[in-house]
């Protein structure tokens, strides 16, 4: 790609659930933003709290264009990006700038992400945790394995970006193009494994990057273990079955391409069980009943919907 970045053609579309003071620093945020972007795109899961009165307040700060659209039921952040991504694919944005309701962007970060979109299509920018410190994602994923490469290098160098194969809506800015070909995000995740995998879709077709830039930082502190550049973050017992449940799912994604090895994808559940028990016992510092049961129960229900014959992934978009 060589076109000029035009910020009004991009669209920040933010996911929501029961959480508007966050949402309120995030549309606030978007006020100070130099450059804006065209529209932002609110997806609200069905929050029971004001969600709609602090998004009717707050518009007007944000000086571009707020397209609100309440769903039904609450379907998770799966479900909520996929009908982000539709609502500003359907609205012609160019680029889809994709983020939870827990995070500020910064004043500059547009700018910052429009200065590659000239030469990629799948852009992942970096940003700073609750404490200001920087948070290492883990951009790269083993294949065979599917799951996250925790060894992959944490610097940068003079080229400003490191290649990838995975994907995090926590700051995905994609093209309009790249969307067409790949599809919406599937919803059936619910939750976890969803952006993995759709980054992964994104790397097959195209070159995806993340840049040494500094674009969002959270706004919610997480419990987590420290490990230097790496940390491990506190979960729940809904994340807990997800997890596993959906390892179910990326079995047809990886079968659908070719990319599905039995054992060595059984070995990557087995060492993603291995972890969450870890999470258990040194973040969350409690192995309850519960806990252990979800992951069972995931793993369980992961192993029914491999077998599913009539599974279907997402189809691309029609013309």
């Amino acid at each position: 790609m060589s076109t000029p970045f035009d910020p009004a053609s991009a669209t920040i579309v933010i996911v929501t659930f029961n959480r508007s003071a966050l949402l309120e620093r995030a549309l606030r945020s978007i006020g100070t933003m130099d450059p804006k972007p065209g529209h932002v795109v609110v997806i609200d899961n069905a929050s029971a709290d004001d969600t709609p009165e602090v998004v009717e307040r707050l518009s007007p700060a944000t000086g571009t264009e707020v397209v609100y659209r309440r769903l039904e039921t609450n379907t998770g952040g799966a479900g909520g990006f996929s009908a982000g991504m539709q609502t500003a694919y359907e609205i012609g944005s160019e680029w889809i700038w994709l983020m939870d309701d827990d995070v500020e962007v910064l004043p500059d970060g547009l700018a910052r992400m429009g200065a590659w979109a000239p030469k990629f299509r799948h852009i992942q920018g970096r940003r700073y945790d609750y404490d200001g410190s920087e948070f290492y994602w883990q951009y790269r994923v083993s294949t065979s394995l599917g799951i996250p490469i925790p060894f992959a290098p944490a610097g940068f160098d003079g080229s400003g970006y490191r290649e990838m194969n995975s994907g995090c809506f926590e700051g995905m800015f994609i093209h309009r193009s790249l969307v067409k070909q790949l599809g919406l995000p599937d919803p059936r995740f619910f939750i976890y494994w969803d952006d993995t995998i759709y980054g992964y879709l994104a790397s097959r077709v195209a070159p995806c990057v993340i840049v040494d830039e500094f674009v969002l930082q959270r706004t919610r502190e997480i419990k987590q273990w420290d490990m230097g550049t790496r940390h491990l973050n506190a979960s729940s017992d809904m994340y807990r079955y997800y997890i596993m449940r959906n390892r179910g799912i990326m079995t047809h994604y990886y079968r659908a391409h070719g990319d599905y090895r039995p054992v060595m994808f059984a070995v990557g559940t087995a060492a993603t069980f291995a972890k969450e028990l870890i999470r258990l016992a040194f973040v969350e510092r409690r192995i309850t009943k519960k806990g252990w049961a979800n992951l069972w129960r995931g793993m369980r229900d992961g192993l029914t919907i491999s077998r599913e014959k009539s599974f279907e992934i997402m189809a691309p978009l029609a013309d």
